[in-house]
């Protein structure tokens, strides 16, 4: 059949569409395929040793084993179904024995003060070896940075001075990075401060002779000017591009944007209104960019109001009252997370030891429960999208399809599910581990075409 219109005279059309096109896909390449860890956990730089995440662990399990030491009671005071209580718990327990911290964040700003100048330089460069003791040890968590101070005209300078000391007491000493290393930077007021933070990260890559791009940037969200521009703009893809394609994650700050917005103290929490609304923004502005996400922390800690004074015991009334504020603690912080779940949120931060098992709890029971649902609707998909070509409907679904893999790839990372559940869908270990969608029906294809 003969159309209308020719080639020629959709030329100029079709080539700003490409172009548009081309840059759609530049700003938005999708959901990343790394692994994102459930947690950051985070303390003063002077406290930081290598075996930081370990000992967590070991009073996270005495927390547990003193406040919960059996499945039924634990899932009775968070809400778990009895359905899965052995499962939760048991699973808890092994994570917290064998990786109880996934991402430690080593705090130069609000966890560490101002403190002078020596004393920084000092701690900076012993919280490096540190970091290199536990990578050479075996024992470093999967994901680790630190946190410098805001980029402030008062503290940018200190600021750069612990970065470029931390940085480069960790090449010397290992001729490159540790894994998933990351450069956190608080308190955002305009993308200036990222713009240069960027750049100093450029100048450190080039002297110490690292790959460029190899500095990674994470973004606390804490302001309400890391939200909007002054002009009523989001600022959020703004702040992102300022890092010149070296930002991978963007965090929740709850206490300092609350605060920021006049919202009393006794009111500061992630649940109120103006933080889900902040992080919805968050979401608006992010998704397909690939930048990970990450809620805030719970400050309400799980620690009873008595302890025994020395060689001495509590009363059986004091020891009652303990139990009581840690599993109100507990309850509290698992509401959180499952809000944070709820909302698309996979990632927060834990304050103290305490929190780990609820942390723990609160994931594992999450993908537990939507797992044979979950299971049915992948395996499904897989089968419907693999009967069609590439050039139809696959395209459009392919999110979908991505987003309902990443489901059992974000359980199985943390321990929430085993391998054998998350083969359930038909998946093989090298198609989870392959991580993409798309790839599993190109290789299903391959293989029906033979």
């Amino acid at each position: 059949m003969k159309t209308t219109l020719d080639p020629k005279s959709l030329r100029s059309a079709v080539a700003a569409l490409k172009k548009a096109n081309a840059e759609t896909l530049r700003l938005y390449p999708g959901e990343s395929a790394a692994r994102q860890p459930v947690h950051t956990v985070y303390g003063g730089a002077h406290l930081y040793k290598a075996d930081s995440g370990r000992k967590l662990g070991q009073l996270a399990l005495k927390a547990l084993h003193q406040f919960a030491p059996e499945p039924a009671g634990f899932a009775e005071v968070l809400g778990i179904p009895s359905s899965i209580s052995r499962q939760v718990y048991d699973r808890v327990v092994e994570k917290l024995t064998r990786e109880p911290v996934e991402d430690f964040r080593i705090d130069f700003e609000d966890g560490y003060g101002n403190r002078p100048d020596e004393e920084e330089d000092r701690h900076a460069v012993l919280a490096a070896e540190e970091v290199v003791k536990g990578l050479r040890e075996s024992i470093l968590t999967p994901f680790v940075g630190i946190r410098i101070k805001p980029f402030s005209n008062e503290l940018q300078g200190r600021s750069t001075r612990t970065l470029d000391l931390f940085v480069s007491a960790i090449v010397k000493l290992l001729k490159g990075l540790p894994p998933n290393f990351v450069v956190t930077i608080p308190k955002l007021g305009n993308p200036e401060q990222v713009r240069a933070l960027a750049k100093i990260l450029e100048l450190l890559e080039k002297k110490l002779r690292l790959p460029k791009g190899s500095l990674k940037v994470e973004l606390m969200i804490e302001t309400p000017q890391s939200i909007f521009t002054p002009t009523g703009e989001a600022a959020l893809l703004g702040l992102v591009q300022a890092g010149q394609g070296r930002v991978v994650g963007a965090h929740f700050g709850t206490y300092d944007y609350t605060a920021s917005c006049s919202i009393t103290a006794a009111h500061q929490h992630m649940m109120h209104p103006s933080c889900d609304f902040a992080k919805h923004m968050m979401q608006v502005n992010l998704a397909g960019t690939g930048v990970f996400l990450s809620d805030g922390a719970t400050n309400v800690m799980p620690v009873g109001p008595h302890r025994p004074a020395p060689g001495g015991s509590l009363t059986s009334e004091e020891i009652h009252e303990n139990v009581v504020a840690v599993h109100k603690a507990w309850k509290l912080h698992f509401d959180h997370i499952r809000h944070s779940l709820s909302t698309g949120y996979y990632q927060g931060w834990d304050l103290h030891p305490a929190q780990l098992p609820t942390r723990y709890a609160a994931v594992y029971s999450f993908f537990l429960e939507g797992l044979q649902p979950a299971s049915a609707r992948l395996k499904n998909f897989i089968e419907k999208a693999a009967q069609a070509t590439l050039v139809g409907d696959v395209f459009d679904d392919a999110a979908t399809g991505q987003g309902l893999l990443n489901y059992f790839i974000r359980g199985l990372n943390c321990g929430a599910i085993t391998e054998e559940e998350a083969k359930a869908p038909g998946l093989t270990r090298e198609e989870l581990q392959g991580r993409s969608f798309l790839k599993i029906l190109e290789g299903r294809k391959k293989l029906g075409a033979k």
